[in-house]
């Protein structure tokens, strides 16, 4: 009767850590969306500016995994950008492209070049729903 009641137990918590595991990978499939928006400090001229947005383009031609990279500076009328200009969409096939890209040379590169620049930057990344 104990083992009985110990394979239930192994098999109810199996499968529920197989239903866990399928709701984890449901969530990671389809493209993810690298969503990027920077503040400069007061003080960057447009120069500089020009070279951080140049750089940030550059990384679709340099790191493999980058699907679609893009970008512009903000236009809303509601004044809610709370001084972020810029923002940078980029579209990596999955999780494990963007983790790629998020440690290669030339990413660490541009945040060598952007950073100094940089009040403040905003990331997030998600994965589309319908």
């Amino acid at each position: 009767m104990k083992i009985a009641i110990l394979l239930a137990a192994c098999v109810s918590l199996a499968f529920a850590q197989i239903s866990f595991a399928a709701d984890e990978s449901a969530a990671t499939k389809g493209p993810v969306y690298h969503v990027v928006s920077l503040k400069f400090k007061e003080g960057t001229t447009p120069d500089q500016i020009k070279a951080v947005e140049e750089a940030f383009r550059q990384l679709k031609t340099k790191i493999p995994g980058v699907l679609t990279l893009h970008w512009g500076t903000n236009i809303s009328a509601e004044k809610r950008n709370k001084g972020f200009t810029h923002c940078f969409v980029l579209t990596f096939g999955s999780e494990k492209d963007r983790d790629a890209y998020l440690v290669d040379p030339a990413h660490k590169a541009f945040g060598q070049l952007a950073g100094p620049h940089l009040e403040d930057v905003f990331v997030i990344d998600f994965v589309a729903e319908d």
